[in-house]
């Protein structure tokens, strides 16, 4: 989000703060989830709530009339904020109703100390998915329901992941919002982890990590960015030796590989 729309997060997102301290969580997440599919889902009713033209008192209204008693109150309270403020473009107020279902969401797994788990759980999922093109294209392929989607990942999942991140793969698969599966899930990822104001790792290495060895990297990029850092560690023979660590747009490359790429572009140039 950019201007307007940033600032109008912020203000809904300080009337998301103050309800859901009260709320249950694990409800507010999967309301304000439902909430953003239905303006996905009904342009016309999107454009209506987002239309800077008419006044912030009659776009609440309509959202009272449509979602009271069909959410919890804390989700509408969320909702009206949302419809009260101002977006550069209407499909952001869709997004930000989706963004802070996904804060509540880990905001539940952080209460039932489970946050660890979650982001651990969204990254493997991610690798599972990008390691099985069959698996893929049954999640993404446009031909089959939502429903069925579903029911595949509760055969996949139940059981076996936490509540929270089952919730959040469900959201991305069932309404993946012009998203690739594998960007809604790192997007998420990013934001479950933003919860305890931590960045992403993803650690790169020839080998399985010691876990002295990933608290030694943990502490060093700690002290580097100044702030937590989550490593997601994946094994790739293809490195050969080493091991390299992606943050955002940054990249640390100590991989036999990395090196050698690098040689062959300073002998091309």
């Amino acid at each position: 989000m950019r201007g307007l729309s940033r600032e109008s997060f912020a203000a809904v997102e300080e009337r998301f703060n103050a309800v859901a301290g009260s709320a249950d969580l694990a409800r507010l997440a999967d309301d304000l989830f439902a909430v953003a599919d239905l303006l996905d889902r009904e342009h016309g009713l999107r454009r209506a709530l987002s239309d800077p033209a008419r006044v912030a008192e009659q776009k609440a209204q309509t959202a009272r009339i449509l979602l009271e008693g069909k959410v919890s109150e804390a989700a509408l309270d969320t909702a009206v904020a949302a419809v009260e403020a101002r977006w550069a473009r209407s499909g952001d107020l869709a997004d930000a109703l989706e963004r802070l279902g996904v804060v509540a969401a880990s905001a539940a797994a952080e209460a039932g100390s489970q946050l660890d788990s979650v982001e651990d759980e969204l990254f493997r999922f991610g690798r599972i998915v990008d390691a099985n093109p069959d698996l893929r294209r049954a999640l993404t392929d446009t031909g089959v329901s939502a429903e069925r989607k579903l029911e595949l990942l509760g055969t996949l999942l139940d059981g076996k992941v936490t509540p929270v991140s089952l919730l959040l793969i469900r959201q991305v698969v069932a309404h993946p919002r012009g998203r690739s599966l594998e960007k809604g899930l790192a997007e998420f990822g990013r934001l479950v982890a933003e919860q305890r104001q931590r960045l992403v790792a993803v650690v790169r290495s020839a080998v399985t990590l010691s876990e002295e060895q990933k608290q030694r990297l943990a502490a060093w990029l700690r002290s580097s960015y100044g702030r937590d850092v989550h490593l997601n560690v994946e094994v790739d023979p293809r490195v050969l030796g080493g091991f390299s660590v992606r943050i955002g747009d940054e990249l640390i490359d100590t991989t036999i590989a990395g090196r050698i790429e690098e040689v062959r572009r300073r002998l091309a140039g």
